[in-house]
């Protein structure tokens, strides 16, 4: 798919179809339709968003049909006044303070990502996100000598590295190593191993003043003591390695990016400039196709059924919730439809009247990892020493995110606070205000991002990338980036391409 996709871009290119984009930019360039098209979009979400604002360029009349009171799907910002009902009911007022605000869905934003570009083309404001901080703490219970110990990453992550090249450069001397190298390349290797290392002259290692004091060094005669490294066998046994895969990737970099004065900027911006209608508060009941294009049923904001007909469709609603949409897909695209499974998460918003991580704990941005169910704690990047602050007091997946969302508010509450508090003992005297938003229970979501197999790569998701017809999917679920804006975003610039193409290979 992936290169079907590429050989199709360059097509439209070579056909004069799209714009060929600037070195370092990806602004897509429709070629303007001569004969009014219209083109329903369905979600209001990003890939909605996008699809419509890029149409409108080239010259179509858009309609977007969004169920929701809102526009920006999971990109979503939670502030004084925001309300969520979940599907059992359960109803939330966010009551921050005046000027916080919390995200509990898309927050970052990778260097190599096309939101960038958009926030650029819509003067949308961005700022750094910190995302690894070794300042901030791992957390395990039940994992043998270490347990139930706040431990700064720093500590753990320069002892691991500290070890293992102690034990790759013994091997090097030992000449125990399956690949051949030369006697200088030996040596060259071993002295960048006890360098990365920090390893004595003797290669063993004991500690480092990288892993942190027990007491900071200071003018005069105080130059500190360093702590002593914890034992490779208790390093083994508390498990932390599985949370150095989000620490430096391709998506996860030290240093992201985010919104400015919160996610939902970014939709703001976007609707700023789109001239078509968007009907909120409209779920589409039905979605049927005609002999020239496609009309959509759906229930307005007065609680009256309404249709409207259009030449081509652009549905982006999540697959667990548009696959009980009666429509008029074909037999193989309603099968693929039903089998995505979505990742059940959940967001906690927690607003403190003092930053205490920031006052007593020194830390600034990047998060804390725990075995606990909820899972991860972010810091802000910004707004330092300001006089309260918002955490993200929880961001945890599949079972502990079921088992999080199943449980009342209350019962929430008490949660993050008990296993938050195990990190910091402030939450219990600082804490104001939560915001739980578990994505698994959102009506119009029901998860927060489609998981494939690499089976179901192969088969599944192909067929949910070809159009039925006059209907186009779209989203974050029809792209290689699962979960991020960018998914939602190169989605739904394939099929508009594609829609363009189409048209103007009609005309």
């Amino acid at each position: 798919m992936a290169a079907s996709a590429g050989s199709t871009y360059a097509a439209m290119v070579a056909l004069d179809l799209i714009a060929k984009p600037v070195a370092g930019k990806t602004t897509l360039n429709l070629k303007p339709i001569s004969e009014t098209k219209k083109v329903i979009i369905l979600g209001a979400g990003m890939a909605g968003l996008c699809a419509v604002y890029e149409l409108e360029k080239a010259g179509y009349e858009c309609v977007i049909i969004e169920a929701e009171n809102r526009v920006g799907g999971r990109c979503f910002t939670a502030r004084k006044g925001t309300e969520i009902t979940e599907v059992d009911g359960q109803k939330q007022i966010a009551n921050f303070d005046e000027g916080l605000y919390f995200n509990p869905g898309a927050t970052r934003i990778a260097q190599h990502h096309v939101t960038i570009d958009y926030c650029q083309e819509l003067g949308v404001a961005l700022e750094p996100f910190n995302h690894v901080n070794e300042a901030a703490y791992y957390y395990q219970e039940n994992v043998g000598k270490l347990s139930s110990q706040k431990i700064r990453m720093r500590a753990i992550k320069q002892d691991f590295a500290g070890y293992k090249n102690e034990l790759l450069a013994k091997a090097i001397n030992q000449d125990a190593l399956d690949v051949e190298l030369s006697k200088e390349d030996q040596e060259k290797l071993v002295e960048f191993l006890r360098l990365e290392g920090n390893l004595a002259p003797d290669l063993f290692y004991k500690g480092s003043r990288n892993r942190g004091y027990k007491s900071l060094p200071r003018a005069g005669l105080e130059a500190g003591v360093i702590d002593s490294p914890f034992d490779l066998a208790d390093l083994i046994q508390y498990g932390f390695v599985r949370y150095l895969r989000n620490d430096s990737t391709f998506n996860h970099q030290i240093s992201l990016l985010q919104i400015v004065g919160g996610y939902d900027n970014l939709a703001k911006a976007f609707v700023d400039k789109i001239k078509g209608k968007i009907l909120l508060k409209s779920p589409v009941k039905e979605i049927r196709k005609t002999d020239t294009g496609v009309k959509i049923i759906y229930r307005d904001v007065n609680q009256e059924t309404k249709s409207i007909i259009g030449d081509f469709c652009i549905c982006t609603i999540p697959l667990p919730v548009l696959k009980d949409i009666p429509g008029d897909f074909s037999k193989v695209m309603q099968k693929a439809i039903a089998a995505v499974p979505y990742m059940a998460t959940t967001k906690v918003g927690l607003q403190f009247k003092r930053r205490f991580w920031e006052e007593d704990e020194r830390i600034f941005g990047g998060i804390s990892y725990t075995n606990q169910n909820i899972t991860q704690i972010f810091y802000p990047s910004t707004d330092f020493f300001s006089a309260k602050g918002i955490l993200v007091g929880a961001y945890n997946y599949q079972k502990d995110a079921e088992y999080f969302g199943n449980l009342s508010l209350a019962k929430r509450q008490k949660l993050v606070l008990e296993q938050g508090s195990k990190i910091h003992p402030q939450y219990l005297a600082e804490f104001e205000h939560g915001f739980y938003c578990p994505w698994q229970k959102m009506p119009y979501n029901l998860g927060g991002w489609g998981m494939y197999t690499q089976e179901m790569r192969k088969t599944v998701y192909p067929q949910l990338n070809q159009p039925d017809d006059a209907i186009y999917l779209a989203g974050e679920h029809l792209s290689y980036y699962p979960g991020w804006t960018t998914g939602a975003l190169e989605s739904s610039r394939h099929v508009v391409a594609q829609i363009n193409q189409k048209v103007h290979s009609s005309a």
